[in-house]
């Protein structure tokens, strides 16, 4: 009986933690630093996109990333980052694509966590 009240403990915990981010913002940028053919991917609206984004970011919005993935994303080694605007999408995107066999993809989390330049308007 403990181990199964231990077990259910342990799937409540990583359930609750699904919402965080894979990746930090300064972990991000110090990494594109490194190897400039990581991507960035936001999974939010053309509408949010429009408004702001993070320089370099291609947009494929999470209702479209099944249809899409394979054409603007193509390479499944390739180092993606994947974020939205408060880390729900982008969680979603990323595990999305992990199950497609995208092999190297980390969510970024949201926009609203985002502390440097980002393009408006």
């Amino acid at each position: 009986m403990k181990k199964l009240l231990l077990l259910f403990l342990l799937v409540f915990v990583l359930i609750g933690c699904g919402g965080s981010a894979d990746i930090s913002p300064s972990q991000a940028v110090k990494m594109m630093e490194e190897d400039p053919n990581i991507v960035l991917v936001d999974v939010r609206t053309y509408e949010e996109y429009i408004a702001e984004h993070i320089p370099n970011a291609i947009l494929v919005p999470l209702a479209t990333l099944e249809s899409s993935a394979a054409s603007k994303i193509p390479d499944k080694d390739g180092t993606y980052f994947v974020y939205c605007r408060s880390g729900n999408r982008s969680a979603t995107a990323v595990s999305q694509l992990k199950s497609w066999g995208y092999q190297h993809v980390y969510d970024l989390g949201g926009i609203i966590n985002w502390p440097y330049e980002t393009i408006k308007g």
